[in-house]
């Protein structure tokens, strides 16, 4: 029986069930640590799963390189991939995952309700949605970039700031937009469109030097295409990707954040490290024994 296993089991096991009947009336036994955990928590989300056999996850399936159909129309992406290393954690098993698929609307609803798990679903942490749910360990440091194109003149920040105003940017229309691309490009002609298609698809036909994204999307169309696409190696306005839980369960926070931490920063990187060099195109920092950095 692996460790695992065995945790699983004596996590299922109920106050008057300890394995063996270790406890008996009238003994001065002193319990294990896995025995005394499973009278524990009794009503965690943590104890549910894996009484349930599998997790249930909401996410999405139209946004790459996050959640998205691969040509087989399996639903891949790095949030695909943070769900599977927590059924991995919990099951030994990558697989053990439904994958309920939600408007961006219904991710708070979702997890409130108990329709999901967890919400996993590039979701940008903030203040006002924290009093919501619990956020876990952010899983990625989001940003705005530029998405240009080689063998260009403007195919890097230093080039595009050196242009002045005759550098021209694509941006999703919205209130702030002009003013986002003025903090980094502050002479440049701003171009608001109303779909990402189209910002991206302005660059395509040169009506402008490049295209203000997300920091992940310049990844991931770089990575696919790097022919096509370059990276201007300029990046904005930060913001933090976490998974979203039900508040006022300790336990399944704790156990989704040790489970990102192992992934990230500990001994069992293989699936993050994947998916990273393949949507991002990058490889994780190697991690360094000794004290913590991270």
């Amino acid at each position: 029986m692996t460790d695992k296993t065995e945790r699983r089991d004596f996590l299922r096991i109920g106050a008057l069930g300890l394995a063996g009947g270790a406890l008996l009336a009238g003994t001065t036994a002193i319990p294990t640590a896995r025995q005394a955990a499973a009278q524990a928590a009794t009503a965690s989300k943590l104890r549910e799963v894996l009484d349930r056999g599998h997790l249930i996850v909401g996410t999405g399936s139209t946004n790459a390189p996050w959640h998205f159909e691969n040509d087989k129309g399996e639903l891949v992406g790095m949030d695909i991939t943070m769900a599977q290393i927590l059924a991995k954690g919990l099951f030994d098993d990558p697989t053990k995952v439904e994958f309920v698929r939600q408007d961006p609307a219904a991710r708070i609803p979702n997890v409130n309700t108990g329709k999901v798990d967890i919400t996993i679903q590039f979701m940008t942490m903030s203040a006002n949605r924290a009093q919501l749910v619990n956020f876990s360990r952010p899983y990625y440091v989001e940003g705005v970039a530029l998405l240009t194109l080689p063998g260009t003149d403007g195919k890097n920040f230093d080039q595009l700031l050196a242009a002045g105003k005759d550098a021209r940017v694509s941006i999703l229309q919205n209130v702030d937009a002009e003013a986002g691309v003025h903090m980094v490009l502050p002479m440049s002609q701003v171009m608001q469109l109303d779909t990402q298609a189209n910002v991206i698809q302005a660059l395509d036909s040169h009506r402008v030097d490049a295209a203000a994204v997300d920091l992940s999307t310049v990844r991931w169309m770089v990575a696919q295409a790097p022919n096509k696409y370059a990276d201007s190696s300029k990046t904005w306005q930060s913001m933090l990707y976490g998974a979203a839980m039900r508040q006022g369960d300790l336990d399944w926070l704790t156990f989704v954040n040790t489970t990102f931490e192992i992934a990230m920063f500990g001994h069992e990187n293989e699936l993050f490290d994947k998916a990273f060099k393949e949507y991002f195109g990058d490889t994780p920092t190697a991690r360094k024994t000794g004290f913590p950095a991270h």
